[in-house]
C-alpha cells in the first residue's frame, strides 16, 4: 500500500539562474522535470522534499540542436521527443533506440533526458512502501544501517537502471552541468560513482543542463536490454555497443552496460579486439570480458548470475549483428547509427 503524496511547495523558475538560486535558498529542495521517478519515490516516503523546483518551463533546458560538431540535447527534453526527433535519427539514432525502451509511451511523454541520466538507483529492498521497509528494518540507502543485499558489506548495492546512459557512453558523450560555481563539462562516465546510496557525482546545488554528443563518423551503434516484461520494466541488464569496421576487421569497439551494478560503465579492454574479425573466438573473449567486469547483486527478484550471463549474451548478439550491418550500405532507420559525416543541421 502506498501512502498519499505528502505536501510540498512548488517553485516555477523561468531561467536557469532562478532555478539555481531557488535551490541555494533551500538545501532540502529537489529539482523536478518529468517527475516519473521522483513523485513515486515521494509517495513511498523515499525522499521528503518540502520544496520542488519545476525546471520544465526553462527554455535553455529543452530542445535538440546541432552545435558545431556535436549534438546538444537539453536535459528537460522528453524521451518521446528524443525518440521521434529527426536530428537524433540522423546523428545518434542509438539514443532514440534506447529511449524507445524506457517504460511505456505515456511515461516517455513526461520523462526527460536528464531524469533518465540521473535516475535514482533501485533495489527490491528499497523501492517499497514505508511500512514494508519499516517491517524489514529499513536499509542502508534509506534510514537503515544494513544493506540487505550484502549484509556484511559497508556500502549500498542498489542498481542504476537508466537506459540512456550506456547508449550515450558508447557515443563518447559529455554532460553540461551548472551550479553556484558556474558551468562545467564532464565526460558522461564521470557523472557516476559505484555507490548505490550516492550514485551521482553532482554537487548539492548542481543541475544537469544538457547532453553533448560528438559527431561519430563511421560508427554504427545500438542498444538492447533484458527485462521481466516486454515493456514498462527497468532493465535486468542493458547493453549498448558501438563499432567501426574496416574491411573484415574491427577498427573500433565500445561497449557500455547498465542495470548490473550501482553505476553504468564502459567495458574496459575492448581495444584488444581492434584489428581482429568478429568470429566465435572473438565473441567468446568478449563474453568473458563482460562476465569478469559485471558483478550484479541480488537487488532484483532475478538471480544475479542470470543477469551476468544475459549481459554477456546481449553483448555478443549486438556485436555480431552490428559488425554484419557495418558491411552493408548506410541505413536510415531502426536503432543502428549509420556511418556519419560531419554534423549539419
Amino acid at each position: 500500500m502506498t501512502a498519499a503524496m505528502p505536501g510540498f511547495r512548488l517553485v516555477t523558475p523561468r531561467s536557469l539562474a532562478e532555478a539555481l538560486a531557488a535551490r541555494a535558498a533551500d538545501p532540502l529542495a529537489r529539482f523536478l522535470a518529468g517527475g516519473t521517478d521522483l513523485l513515486p519515490a515521494m509517495a513511498r516516503g523515499l525522499v521528503e522534499p518540502e520544496t520542488l523546483i519545476d525546471i520544465g518551463m526553462i527554455a535553455e533546458l529543452a530542445g535538440i540542436a546541432v552545435d558545431g560538431d556535436r549534438l546538444r540535447i537539453g536535459a528537460a527534453t522528453t524521451l518521446a521527443r528524443l525518440q521521434a526527433d529527426a536530428l537524433v535519427a540522423r546523428h545518434a539514432p542509438v539514443l532514440a533506440s534506447a529511449a524507445a525502451t524506457v517504460a511505456g509511451p505515456q511515461h516517455r511523454t513526461a520523462a526527460t533526458v536528464g531524469g533518465n541520466l540521473c535516475l535514482d538507483t533501485r533495489c527490491v529492498f528499497y523501492n517499497q512502501s514505508q511500512w514494508w521497509r519499516r517491517a524489514n528494518g529499513f536499509c542502508l540507502k534509506r534510514e537503515g544501517t544494513v544493506c540487505h543485499v550484502a549484509p556484511t558489506g559497508t556500502r549500498c548495492h542498489a542498481a542504476f537502471s537508466g537506459d540512456l546512459a550506456p547508449a550515450a557512453m558508447v557515443l563518447d558523450a559529455s554532460v553540461e552541468i551548472a551550479g553556484p560555481g558556474g558551468r562545467r563539462i564532464a565526460k558522461l562516465c564521470e557523472l557516476y560513482r559505484d555507490d548505490g546510496a550516492a550514485p551521482l557525482c553532482l554537487g548539492d546545488e548542481e543541475l544537469l543542463v544538457a547532453l553533448h554528443v560528438p559527431a561519430a563518423s563511421g560508427w554504427i551503434a545500438d542498444y538492447a536490454k533484458s527485462r521481466v516484461r516486454g515493456a514498462i520494466d527497468f532493465p535486468l541488464a542493458g547493453v549498448a555497443v558501438a563499432l567501426r569496421r574496416s574491411g573484415d576487421t574491427l577498427a573500433g569497439l565500445r561497449v557500455a552496460l547498465t542495470g548490473t551494478g550501482s553505476r553504468p560503465f564502459r567495458l574496459a579492454g575492448t581495444d584488444a579486439e581492434i584489428g581482429h574479425g568478429v568470429d566465435d573466438a572473438a565473441l567468446e573473449r568478449l563474453d568473458k570480458l563482460v562476465q569478469k567486469q559485471v558483478s550484479p547483486m541480488r537487488s532484483t527478484m532475478t538471480p544475479a548470475h542470470y543477469r551476468r550471463r544475459v549481459a554477456a549474451a546481449l553483448t555478443r548478439r549486438l556485436v555480431r549483428r552490428l559488425f554484419a550491418e557495418a558491411a552493408q550500405p548506410p541505413m536510415r532507420g531502426g536503432g543502428a547509427t549509420a556511418p556519419q559525416s560531419e554534423m549539419k543541421p
